[in-house]
Formats: C-alpha cells, structure tokens, sequence
C-alpha cells in the first residue's frame, strides 16, 4: 500500500474515532446533567425549588442500563462484572471462507477447491453498559479491490451465544477439475452463503462466554462448562454471467447446500497468571446433521442429496486475552465453522473462519 493510501486510512480513522468520542460525551453530558431551569432574568440556574421533580428521560435511562448491567447472573467468586460502564476496544478483523466440492453427474467427474479473497475490516466499538455500537472501515474497498459482502454478528449472554455470518462473494477462485478447465479466475463463481450456530451453556454461573469474547465481563478462576447447541450452514455456488462471455463453452455449475445439525461439546475458561491477568478460552461443538438438502447440477445434469444423514458441521471458538491492569487489555479471538457432507453422489466441504485481535479499555 502506497503512502497516499496510508495518509487516506489515516485520516478515516481519526474521522471514527472523533465521532464515537463525540457520541459519547453527547451521551455522558446528556445522561449526567442536572436538572435545570429558567430564571426571571432569562439565565439558567440550577432547579433546586423543585427536588421532587421527575427525573429526565436520558437520566431514568440510564440508571435502568445501570440496574440491569450490575444485576449479575454469575458466581461472583468465578466471574465479575467491571466497574466501569464504558468500554471501548480497537479491532482489526480477518475473515476467509474455503469451498471444496467434488461430484459425478452423467458420468462427468468434477471437483472444486476454491477460496474467496480475504476480509480485512479495521474499526472501534464503543459500548455502554453492554449497549454495543461499531464503526469499521476495509481498506481494500477504499482501493477498490473488494467487492464482496460480508456479514458477521456475535451475541453472547450468560445462557446463550449465537454465532451468524452472510457472505456474498464472486471472487472465488482456484483450481477447479471439470472438462478441459483447472483453474478458475475471480469473477467466475457467484456464491451466497449462511453460517449459523447457537450454544446454550449448561454451567452459565461460573462459566462466561462473554468475559473471553466481549471482555464486559472478568473470568476471576478457571471454569468450564458442556454445551448444547444447533448449526446451520446453507447456500449456493454458480456460474456467473462473466464466465459465459469470456469462455462461451464453459460448463454451466450450481452447488445448492441446506443443511441442519443438532450437537453438543464443551468449553473451558483457563484463568493464569500471578494476578490472574491472562485468560486463555477453548470451546468446540460438534454436531450431527438430522436434515439436508443438497445438490450439484452440470448442464442441467442434477444429482441430489436428501433427507436423514450423519455428515458433521464443527464450530470452533478460541481466544486469549492480557489484562494489563483492570482498565486496560489486549487479545485475539477466532471463530471457526466447518463442514463435512458426503455421499456417493456429492462431497461438499466448506471451512469459514473469522479471526481478531483487539486491544480495549474501560472507562
């Protein structure tokens, strides 16, 4: 990346940051100030005539944010909820997807091993009493070089975790084994695809989610915890217009997969250091596929893949995290979903994977 491009990042990233600092004193000032009036002589004074009066609405707001960020769920022996309301955290991200496929239709053997670019995003999320807003920027569609769309969002509770991502790529590329082709270039494949996985977490009193991804909360000791939970992993791969005009004789290709998995597995809080200042997560869930739905169609040659299997998908979730003191830290998290589905008829394996380092403090 040339200087010019440097200086641009720069300056977009001093934009964000002025704006969420002057969100949040906008925010501190309107929730913090007292009430007011108006005097005989047109000034402002302070309103102490009325002592009774009803509070302001960004006043009763935020002491019910308050009420329910400090009403804590957990062991307080295991896990504490920080003092400090606000919490703000630097992030750079790094996401990519992995598509391997592999079928005979008509006696036509085809296999496919295919990537999209990489995702990289930087950005700040500023966050009020677990109330969560994030800017972030990715400079390659600055440049122009990233025309992809992706969606990832995170939600972690006591109970509950959802992992989602939506991903709507045409740069796949890589080597393809199908006729005369093998390789494809960017701009051949257009893929739409959903990754979804729920946990629910038996030991949610001493176990925290949260404390290992979102950092709102502290693991004070060592707990694990199993987990239930339930996948989804769908979409479809085909043939884009470009393809044809550029390779008129280019095989026409759609890859449908839908499937649905209901598993269990485990995750682990492993607290270290002479001030417990590190923190070190690990968590897996496998599950079965109970139901899908997937299909390869070459030429309008088709073969399908239905019902009751018991193909895998896996969710994965590690991070580590240094507290430098109570106000300051700094981490790197991944999130990893892949998929086994196969059958004499169609392999399909998709490997998509989200990764982060952060550094936060707490105001």
């Amino acid at each position: 990346m040339d200087s010019s491009w440097i200086h641009l990042l720069v300056c977009v990233m001093k934009i964000i940051i002025r704006t969420l600092i002057s969100v949040i004193l906008l925010f501190t000032a309107t929730i913090g100030t007292d009430a007011q009036s108006v005097s005989s002589d047109g000034m402002l004074t302070d309103s102490v005539a009325a002592p009774a009066s009803k509070p302001g609405l960004g006043k009763r707001l935020d002491n019910k944010l308050t009420d329910i960020y400090f009403k804590l769920r957990y062991d307080t022996t295991y896990v504490a909820r920080p003092k400090q309301k606000w919490l703000l955290r630097l992030l750079g991200n790094y996401a990519g997807n992995y598509i391997h496929a592999k079928g005979t239709v008509n006696n036509v053997w085809s296999k496919y091993d295919l990537h999209t670019r990489r995702n990289t995003t930087i950005g700040l999320e500023v966050n009020y009493c677990d109330l969560v807003a994030t800017l972030s920027i990715n400079p390659d569609k600055l440049r122009g070089v990233y025309d992809d769309f992706e969606l990832n969002l995170e939600y972690h509770s006591s109970m509950f975790s959802i992992d989602f991502s939506y991903q709507h790529s045409t740069s796949l590329s890589g080597n393809i084994k199908l006729e005369n082709m093998d390789h494809l270039n960017e701009d051949g494949l257009n893929m739409r695809v959903i990754n979804f996985a729920g946990y629910y977490t038996f030991n949610h009193r001493r176990f925290s989610f949260p404390a290992a991804l979102y950092q709102n909360y502290y693991q004070r000791r060592s707990a694990g915890s199993w987990l239930a939970g339930l996948s989804f992993q769908g979409g479809n791969i085909k043939t884009t217009e470009e393809l044809k005009e550029r390779s008129p004789q280019a095989p026409e290709v759609q890859i449908t997969f839908n499937n649905f998995a209901l598993g269990g597995g485990y995750g682990y809080n492993f607290v270290f250091g002479k001030r417990a200042q590190w923190l070190l997560h690990l968590s897996a869930l496998p599950s079965v596929v109970v139901y899908k739905h997937n299909k390869l169609i070459l030429n309008q040659n088709e073969k399908r893949d239905h019902g009751l299997s018991l193909n895998m998908i896996f969710n994965e979730r590690a991070a580590l995290v240094y507290h430098f003191s109570p106000r300051y830290f700094i981490g790197t998290s991944v999130i990893i979903s892949n998929s086994i589905f196969d059958n004499e008829n169609i392999t399909v394996n998709q490997n998509k994977w989200f990764s982060r380092i952060f550094f936060g403090f707490r105001l």
